[in-house]
């Protein structure tokens, strides 16, 4: 099977002959060795603390959300879309670069009927399991191992979509 998109960071050169243009999706260049990821398990380990204390990996906050009980979750989830539209703006007008120094560029996306049956699919299964790929690693994390079985079906899950995804409509 061909994946539909590149894989790999593919680099045309700018109107700078040093600079070089990051295509959609970023993707940094590989670091050497354990350490040099060490950043990502510091933000990754902040990230799930501040998903803790805001109560984001919470089944019962999860399940207030599905119920229309509390407003507390939509409030987390608009926050996050709101500071990741401001994000893109920003990105935008002001030609931001990544740290190795190429150019974002935001591919324009199309719509796909697939996405409104993937998107009852996803919160159908974080209603019944009150875990979504997140959260799903900070509740791990904080000792409720048996969301170790909602991983798994996760992984599945995504395994499965790359095997049929040649044969599903897109």
């Amino acid at each position: 099977m061909k994946p539909s998109h590149p894989t790999s960071v593919r680099h045309k050169p700018t109107t700078h002959p040093t600079a070089t243009v990051c295509d959609t999706p970023n993707v940094a260049r590989a670091s050497k060795g354990g350490v040099a990821s060490l950043k990502y398990l510091i933000v990754g380990t902040v990230f799930g603390i501040v998903f803790v204390k805001a109560e984001v990996i919470s089944w019962f906050r999860i399940q207030e959300m599905f119920r229309l009980d509390s407003f507390h979750m939509y409030g987390v989830i608009g926050s996050a879309v709101l500071v990741g539209m401001l994000s893109v703006q920003l990105i935008k007008r002001f030609n931001v670069k990544t740290i190795q120094g190429e150019t974002v560029q935001i591919a324009p996306k199309t719509f796909h009927k697939g996405q409104i049956f993937g998107g009852l699919i996803f919160g159908l299964g974080w209603a019944l399991t009150g875990a979504c790929p997140g959260p799903l690693f900070a509740q791990i994390g904080s000792g409720f191992l048996g969301v170790g079985v909602t991983l798994i079906s996760a992984v599945a899950g995504t395994w499965l979509y790359g095997y049929f995804r040649e044969r599903l409509p897109h």
